[in-house]
């Protein structure tokens, strides 16, 4: 009996194949718009990593260079978005995770150097990436009520809103006991860097709110113009450590003397274990367990979210290849911390490029290519003043806190809890104080309440870990522990 052979698949129909493209009833352009409009929603990151990361000094003394994080944030953000679209083939792109970069800034390298940093990062993945292997991390997040993940969320959304109003010098220390912090100077908001975040954020929140593509981006490059002329009109200069207080905070706007370079990766592999040494095995555990819960959330309510949106998630809220994504998740977090750019996650702006039809991994493809192109722009990036990343900041809290809606405040049990979580973390400037006095109060109140036998195991087990935390510095002294 003869056979008719069949004839090779194109590699257009291998493409459709792979993704899976037709299945899901999308097409090879629309996955092309989709990873375009993606990476337009999200290009800012290279501009506003830097800012956050290179603006903190660590315990040394010692600071990342700007150019140095923009390079290697373009470059992690290609990497993992490219890996994950091939491996979970979903239009999920990557990037450097504000919360947890905030966070490594604010709170971490007060206490250790970057390169120590950066390794209690890359534990961290390496934790997410077990956890996720064994199906570990599907547990935890069950255990933890809904009520709390918002108001993690909301939290942070908070924290860094109040990040950026101090970055622009329109909330300031006044010195005094009492009020501690001010608007402005002396009450007023009358330096120029300060007006130009005003106009910045106004100018962002129009474009935002009538639903402009990219208008993150636009904003930022918009405001940024503005800064230039504004310095070149007014002769304001750098603030210099305050010296100046009507200075630009971080970088003074000038135009570039250049707008391609060869992208500085000296960041590369600058990682070290030590900070268990310096701040003692205690204090440092706590920190990689802050940003495991952080990383943790965050990323599965994100791609929850972003697979609902695309239509590829279940009843159960689950969506193909879901062990494998979570994997990827976590490696996105090792490879963050080998790059000194901070954890490595998905973005909540994936979502624009679903909107524009992107379906499938191969709409991350072409999200990914930029994103490798874009380091070598990134002399452009260090035009960008702070005060015009701040209106960013302001605005990614705002959509972070527009969760605070799903929130129960009828019942006490539950709105203490919340309200700690999402108050603490901006008043303490630490989203692990937060995330502990929410634990901690949920547990209290709700046993006590009678509740106790709906309370999960595993969160006792983390709001024991969280007292722990909070009184390591008298436990530590107890034990002879070096901090």
């Amino acid at each position: 009996m003869t056979t008719t052979p069949t004839a090779p698949r194109s590699f257009r129909e291998r493409l459709d194949g792979f993704f899976e493209i037709s299945k899901r009833g999308s097409t090879v352009g629309g996955e092309v718009r989709g990873g375009l409009v993606t990476f337009v929603a999200m290009a800012y990151i290279v501009i506003l990593n830097p800012i956050i990361l290179s603006g903190s000094a660590d315990v040394t003394g010692g600071q990342l260079g700007f150019a140095q994080v923009a390079a290697v944030t373009a470059l992690t953000a290609g990497v993992m978005t490219i890996l994950f679209g091939l491996v979970a083939r979903l239009p999920f792109a990557f990037a450097a995770g504000l919360g947890i970069n905030s966070f490594l800034a604010v709170s971490v390298v007060g206490q250790v150097t970057w390169a120590e940093a950066m390794g209690l990062v890359v534990i961290n993945g390496l934790i997410i990436v077990l956890l996720a292997a064994t199906g570990l991390r599907a547990m935890i997040f069950n255990a933890v009520p809904i009520q709390l993940k918002i108001a993690i969320t909301v939290g942070i959304g908070l924290f860094i809103a109040f990040i950026g109003f101090v970055d622009a010098g329109f909330v300031r220390s006044t010195g005094a006991g009492s009020p501690p912090v001010g608007l402005g100077i002396e009450g007023s908001v009358a330096t120029v860097p300060t007006a130009v975040f005003v106009i910045s954020l106004l100018l962002t929140g129009v474009l935002v709110a009538r639903k402009i593509k990219g208008a993150l981006l636009i904003g930022i490059v918009a405001s940024t113009i503005i800064a230039i002329i504004a310095e070149a009109v007014f002769k304001v200069g750098a603030s210099n450590g305050g010296e100046n207080p009507g200075g630009w905070n971080l970088s003074v706007p000038t135009l570039p003397t250049q707008v391609v370079g060869v992208p500085d990766l000296s960041l590369l592999g600058q990682v070290s274990f030590g900070g268990f040494e310096r701040i003692g095995v205690l204090a440092a555990l706590m920190l990689v367990f802050t940003l495991v819960f952080t990383n943790f959330f965050d990323a599965m309510g994100t791609m929850t979210g972003l697979s609902k949106e695309a239509g590829v998630a279940d009843a159960k809220g689950d969506f193909p290849r879901l062990r494998s994504a979570l994997i990827v998740e976590g490696v996105g977090a090792v490879a963050g911390g080998a790059t000194s750019s901070s954890s490595s996650t998905v973005f909540i702006e994936s979502g624009a490029g679903i909107g524009e039809g992107a379906r499938t991994g191969l709409a991350n493809l072409v999200t990914g290519a930029l994103f490798l192109l874009a380091m070598f722009f990134t002399p452009l990036t260090q035009i960008v003043p702070s005060e015009v990343a701040a209106a960013a900041l302001v605005i990614v809290g705002t959509l972070m806190m527009s969760q605070i809606k799903d929130i129960v405040w009828t019942e006490f049990s539950v709105a203490l809890p919340v309200f700690l979580t999402v108050v603490v973390m901006p008043l303490t400037y630490s989203i692990a104080n937060g995330i502990g006095a929410g634990f901690i109060a949920w547990v209290v109140l709700r046993s006590l309440s009678g509740k106790a036998r709906e309370i999960s195991p595993l969160l006792w087990v983390v709001a024991a870990g969280f007292l722990v935390f909070f009184a390591r510095g008298p436990i530590e002294q107890l034990l002879g522990v070096a901090s």
